[in-house]
């Protein structure tokens, strides 16, 4: 995946924020920060991007997106339902009207789950709505499936026509 065909779908997204005057913030976990690095790449990326939380641990997750320790102790921090937890205290702790939020195992080992290395939730949720998820299954070393992970988040964000559903 190269950078530039990731910065072009930042750029393409901000240019809908923009027209929208909307904003976007992100969780991120395997990721690191990489989805909020790519948006603020683009130039002019503070109109229409809020902020981004990196919750790598899942101390993290709970003390800055609220994600329940139940629900980490239930169904783990790789799950659907921590990634659709993590979109929503996304949007409860900051300006957005949308947020994506991504949670997986990139590499090299694995976590101990069941889950194998590759393995990714990535969550989308507009501000009062429902989450979408989709589990995804990468192959590759841990840049490659990091990559891929920001181009899917990216990818969901411009094919899920949310930005029709805002007035």
């Amino acid at each position: 995946m190269s950078t530039e065909t990731l910065y072009g779908l930042a750029e393409k997204l901000g240019q809908r924020m923009l027209a929208k005057g909307q904003r976007l913030a992100t969780a991120e976990s395997c990721t690191g920060g990489l989805i909020a690095k790519t948006i603020t790449d683009v130039p002019g990326s503070s109109a229409w991007f809020d902020r981004g939380f990196i919750s790598y641990g899942n101390k993290a997750k709970q003390e800055m997106l609220g994600v329940n320790a139940q629900t980490l102790a239930q169904f783990g921090a790789v799950s659907a339902h921590t990634a659709q937890e993590m979109a929503a205290g996304a949007l409860q702790h900051s300006d957005a009207d949308f947020a994506v939020a991504v949670t997986g195992i990139a590499g090299p080992e694995g976590d101990g789950s069941e889950h194998p290395v590759g393995t990714v939730f990535i969550a989308w949720r507009l501000k009062d709505g429902e989450a979408k998820v989709v589990k995804k299954q990468f192959s590759g070393g841990r840049q490659e499936i990091r990559a891929e992970t920001v181009k899917i988040a990216l990818l969901g964000c411009l094919g899920m026509g949310w930005w029709q559903k805002i007035k």
